[in-house]
């Protein structure tokens, strides 16, 4: 024996007698002995396996690479998932374990062929699982979670389907598959809700690819619970239904019919206003919404869905019986009619009086309307449409159960918000918004450390445009990314400039959770920061609660954030009070400042309890090894206040409001 490590010493019995297809290899790769069991698996005869080299034949799937390493047999090696090649050039699967030896003194390689086969009909319950597995994964797609929502696994089915990839997929949460709209957050809620219960959800649903490509599935959502881990996991099983779904919605756009209530639906709609319109015809625009109508369903039976909607429906024709109607989503209807806003409001007396019953049980229905007149207060189909949803959403804000009509406040609204909108555009193509800068100071060396960038726009059409409005109005038609780009410009070259010139002032910013689910955002703001010279480390981003909240379930933003935090920005939790407080993100995301609301601190003075509660949230800060600024501080009484409960720094109209650059220097030459 020349080999070294080569001690094993077996004997022809021991290949004849294994229970596995056994063979022995010469160096040269030629078999010397096999077992019975590999004629009967591979067809094979002892001289059939004599007089060729094995890689040439049972073998011969096998790398160049695997097979050399199993004839310089300097170790034991195990080869998984190898296709051997029988006689009748078929292939079985099998793991191939290689040990040098030593047989009649000869240096050789025993070989043990480990066959799926043989290894599954031991188990026949265990084999009847992998079957079904295999069957569900070849046929399906299918999305394992954990018990949190986020996703462990996904098969190639769903990784083709949803244009995922294994590596990106994994962390992402089961919320993030779907598209982000009000009807669809309450569908994944429901399907969370009930997998969550233990319970199996199974129906139709949309879905997104990972940019965003709506596509249609036949959902299964079905819980197992795990006893080691005493907590359940879920596997989602898809059956992707997309073109069915596209052909039946294009089929119903071409019809123009609501399957369900009989009624036209919202293109047809669209259709016969605009022409209405266009002929100069006057009418009313009645929008009626169900109230809390998934609430609804939940409470009572399966059947309430279709049965609520089919007997709303027929009350509605019976009651509009000369008028257009048309169902706009599921619980959303729309009336166009000449008759009077008296008659119109008086359909709510008629349902009292004509009361929709589920299984004998009257259900407690309400509607919220909105009555638009068609051209006095909105000349098109786009707008008639904001304008009632306007009305519905003060309607509801009121208690709900009422039909209005268009106020004379929010027709100047609607139409001041439409002119904004135009406006808007014009303003970032021209550059036409500029940034000022509100002083932050710190209590213990009464030092302005820092400032908040904040957006001004002026407009020579609409005026002055606030935050509170200019904000939501950019969020909903899109802009607020435009923005946010151009205040994160500005306020870096602004910071990079104050460091020039000597003055070390942070600069927050205030960025939105939209802006955040762009993939690209914290590479962006790193490229404007090497861009403009801009140090890391003198810029702050603000988030608000909500933002938190929403980031604390998308790992790809709490990603972000790392990033920019790894960088040197700092992020500071903006609006600290005001929405939905949770100690789970401030574990989760990479918040360094607490920001205290204005509106706590405007009524510091006047209650014994708002002291309490701010000192609270004073120490709460520090708990969490935070800094604590408080905004919107007006008076000496305030400061001292909060400069006694241990508050860090200040803001608002005590130092200063928001100013331009030069008079932020002034300010700092006289502090």
């Amino acid at each position: 024996m020349s080999r070294e490590n080569t001690s094993y010493k077996i004997s022809k019995e021991i290949v004849t007698f294994a229970p596995f297809p056994t063979f022995v290899l010469n160096t040269q790769g030629i078999v010397t002995v096999s077992n019975d069991l590999c004629t009967k698996y591979f067809g094979y005869s002892d001289n059939e396996f004599a007089k060729d080299y094995l890689n040439n034949s049972l073998l011969s799937s096998l790398h160049d690479e695997s097979w050399n390493r199993i004839l310089l047999g300097k170790e034991q090696l195990r080869f998984e998932q190898v296709q051997l090649v029988t006689s009748d050039d078929t292939f079985m699967m099998a793991t191939l374990i290689t040990t040098p030896c030593e047989l009649e003194n000869e240096y050789s390689i025993l070989v043990t062929c480990l066959l799926d086969e043989m290894m599954t009909r031991a188990d026949d319950t265990s084999q009847e699982l992998i079957d079904l597995k295999n069957g569900l994964h070849s046929t399906f797609m299918v999305v394992n979670l954990d018990a949190e929502g986020f996703i462990t696994h996904g098969n190639q089915a769903f990784l083709k389907t949803s244009h995922w990839t294994p590596k990106r997929i994994i962390g992402k949460t089961f919320w993030q598959l779907f598209p982000e709209t009000a009807e669809n957050a309450v569908i994944v809620e429901t399907i969370w809700q009930t997998i969550n219960s233990g319970e199996i959800w199974e129906g139709e649903v949309e879905k997104i690819t990972k940019e965003g490509l709506s596509y249609w599935v036949h959902l299964t959502a079905i819980p197992t619970y795990s006893h080691i881990e005493q907590n359940y996991r879920y596997i989602l099983i898809e059956k992707d239904i997309t073109n069915e779904k596209k052909l039946t919605l294009q089929l119903e756009k071409i019809a123009y019919i609501d399957t369900e209530t009989g009624l036209m639906n919202v293109h047809r709609l669209e259709n016969i206003v605009t022409d209405m319109i266009e002929e100069g015809r006057h009418f009313l625009f009645v929008y009626l919404s169900i109230d809390k109508f998934y609430t609804l369903r939940e409470l009572h039976s399966n059947q309430l869905d279709h049965n609520l909607i089919v007997e709303f429906t027929k009350r509605m024709k019976i009651y509009f019986q000369d008028s257009l109607m048309a169902r706009i989503n599921e619980n959303d209807f729309v009336v166009i009619t000449p008759l009077g806003e008296w008659f119109i409001q008086g359909f709510l007396t008629y349902l009292k009086q004509n009361p929709i019953y589920i299984e004998n049980m009257a259900v407690p229905i309400s509607i919220s309307g909105g009555i638009t007149h068609s051209p006095q207060d909105q000349s098109n189909f786009a707008q008639l449409m904001k304008a009632s949803l306007a009305t519905i959403a003060n309607v509801r804000e009121a208690g709900g159960d009422s039909i209005l009509s268009l106020s004379s406040e929010t027709h100047k609204a609607l139409n001041r918000r439409s002119v904004i909108e135009k406006r808007l555009l014009l303003a970032l193509d021209q550059k036409n918004l500029k940034v000022l800068y509100q002083p932050q100071v710190d209590l213990q060396t009464g030092d302005i450390i820092a400032v908040e960038a904040l957006v001004r726009w002026e407009d020579e059409e609409v005026g002055v445009v606030s935050p509170d409005e200019l904000i939501p109005i950019a969020e909903e038609s899109g802009l607020i990314n435009n923005i946010g780009s151009f205040v994160i410009e500005e306020a870096c070259k602004q910071a990079a400039k104050w460091k020039n010139e000597g003055l070390n002032l942070k600069v927050s910013i205030n960025l939105s959770v939209r802006e955040f689910r762009d993939k690209n955002m914290a590479k962006s703001i790193l490229n404007t920061l090497e861009k403009t010279g801009c140090p890391a480390n003198l810029i702050q981003i603000e988030i608000t609660e909500k933002f938190a909240l929403e980031a604390e379930a998308e790992t790809s933003i709490i990603n972000q954030m790392r990033k920019l935090e790894n960088a040197g920005i700092v992020f500071v939790l903006d609006d600290f009070g005001t929405g939905y407080a949770s100690f789970r993100y401030m574990q989760l995301l990479p918040i360094s400042i607490l920001k205290i609301d204005q509106a706590f601190i405007g009524s510091l003075l006047q209650s014994e309890k708002t002291q309490r509660l701010i000192n609270g949230m004073v120490q709460f800060g520090k708990s969490m090894n935070l800094i604590v600024l408080a905004e919107g501080v007006e008076t000496i009484e305030q400061r001292n206040l909060l400069e006694q409960y241990g508050c860090d720094a200040i803001q608002g109209f005590l130092i200063s409001k928001p100013i331009t650059e030069l008079e932020v220097r002034n300010l700092l030459a006289t502090v």
